[in-house]
This record gives structure tokens, sequence and C-alpha cells, in this order.
């Protein structure tokens, strides 16, 4: 009964907030035509009115997200053609990281290059993940064969310190920056506690891909311990 209990509150943990966005998200969508302007053309209204004259917008299918590299905010298309709430507050959010950027926030300078760092750990793991039974085949030394593991699952580990720096970076985005200028700028007074709502939601986004890595690390370190 326990153990019963201790596996819901463990799934109500990691996949709680993950629910709870999507409801959130989808409340706001309706009515679709709130707003004057679309996510699209909020971002570049903010660009020019925030001066910050390079920055672009683009349809993704990939997730809202702004790409510092490119000086580009991404947007799905509900949100770049929406007028809903919901799709003028995840335009918001995104010109807040282009704002960071502009500044030179360093959670977010960390979070690019340790993405590009991971990324390439993640990939070397899961090589080392996959040839780890070749490898014990071939040499007849199953230590090496432990040790490729080993390596594979901390590559999968090295993941944490992106979502920890990512935290703080989506929180002063939303509540710092994002919703100062939208309460300034665009907000209807009603729709303000609405848009913090929306504003939370976006940063539990992460909060939830914490929870889910640091599930997968401790399931494969479990497996490694049986070795």
């Amino acid at each position: 009964m326990h153990f019963i209990l201790i596996i819901g509150v463990l799934l109500a943990v990691i996949f709680g907030p993950s629910w709870w966005v999507r409801r959130v998200m989808a409340r706001y969508s309706e009515p679709a035509d709130r707003y004057p302007g679309t996510g699209g053309e909020l971002v570049n209204h903010l660009a020019r009115q925030l001066k910050i004259p390079d920055l672009g917008v683009e349809r993704t299918e990939q997730g809202d997200h702004y790409d510092p590299e490119a000086k580009v905010v991404r947007l799905t298309d509900d949100k770049y053609d929406g007028r809903s709430l919901t799709a003028i507050t995840v335009a918001a959010h995104e010109v807040g990281h282009a704002l960071q950027d502009r500044e030179g926030y360093k959670p977010l300078r960390w979070r690019s290059s340790l993405v590009r760092a991971t990324h390439r750990l993640e990939r070397l793991g899961a090589w080392m993940m996959v040839g780890a039974p070749v490898l014990g085949l071939v040499t007849r030394a199953p230590h090496l064969s432990l040790l490729a593991i080993l390596g594979g699952v901390l590559s999968i580990g090295s993941s944490i310190p992106v979502h920890l720096v990512t935290l703080p970076t989506e929180f002063d985005a939303s509540f710092k920056r994002a919703l100062p200028i939208m309460r300034e700028r665009i907000l209807n007074p009603v729709d303000q506690p609405h848009a913090k709502r929306i504003l939370t939601a976006a940063a539990l986004t992460y909060v939830a891909a914490s929870l889910m890595a640091l599930l997968n690390f401790a399931r494969w370190a479990a497996l490694l311990r049986r070795f």
C-alpha cells in the first residue's frame, strides 16, 4: 500500500506540472481574437519599442523558444498567428529572453553554453550505452563494458545542470521582464492575473522537464547498481 502511495505521489509530482501547463494554455487560448495583434506581430512591435533592432520572429514546429545565436523568437503556428491571451503572453515571454540576451544575462549565456556541450555528451553517451555489450564481448573484459555504461549514465545526467540553470532564466524572463512590459503596454487590466498564470505555466514547463531528467537519470543509475 505504501509503495502504491509513493508511486502515486511521484507520478503526480512529475506529470502534474505538465498537465497543469496544458490546461492553462488551452483555457486562455479562447477567445481566439482577444487582442488586435498576433503573437508574431507583437514580437515585431516589442522589438521596435524596446530597441532590439536585430530581433526576428519565425514559425516553428519545435516549440516556442528564443534562439540566442540567430537572435530569433520562434513561435508555433497557434502563437504566431494567434490573438488569444495565451498567444501574446507566450510571445512576450520569448521577447523577455531576447532582453536577457541583449543585457548579457549570465544564466542565459550559461544555459546556451551548457546546451551545446551536453548535446555532444548525450550523443556520445548514447553510443557508449549501445556499444557497451559489444565492447564486453569483443574484449572479453566485463569491466570495460561496465565503464562504458557508467560513462553513458553520467552523460545522461549531464542535462541536469542545464535544467538547473534554465529555471531561474525562465522565471526571470516571465516575471521580471515579460509581465512588467505587458502590464505597461499590452494587457487589458482584467487579464493581468490570467497572464501571470500563463507565465507561471510557461516557467513550469521547464520544471516538468527537470523532473523528467532527474527521473531518467535515477532510472539508469538504479539499473547500473545491479551490475
